[in-house]
């Protein structure tokens, strides 16, 4: 089931790579303009995955890689815009 997933997600990759720089780029934005600014260690955990998603696929990886990049990058800003926003 898994295999097939990434089979499909090869087949979509435009479609996937461009709803995952939104979704990734709008987070860490919002995580950044929450409170990241000051915290130093913070912002790293954010411009890290985040740009580490963009390079890849900018580099055109595997969608293996992608996704499990873009996911990772997503669950860190979706945990530090938690953390800002109740802070």
């Amino acid at each position: 089931m898994i295999a097939r997933f990434f089979d499909e997600a090869e087949f979509n990759r435009f479609g996937i790579n461009s709803a995952l720089l939104i979704i990734v780029g709008c987070l860490g934005g919002t995580a950044v303009g929450l409170g990241a600014v000051a915290n130093t260690l913070a912002l790293i955990f954010i411009v890290f995955p985040t740009m580490a998603t963009l390079s890849s696929i900018l580099g055109i990886a595997p969608m293996k890689v992608i996704i499990w990049i873009g996911f990772f990058a997503t669950l860190i800003d979706c945990f530090l815009i938690t953390y800002f926003a109740f802070q």
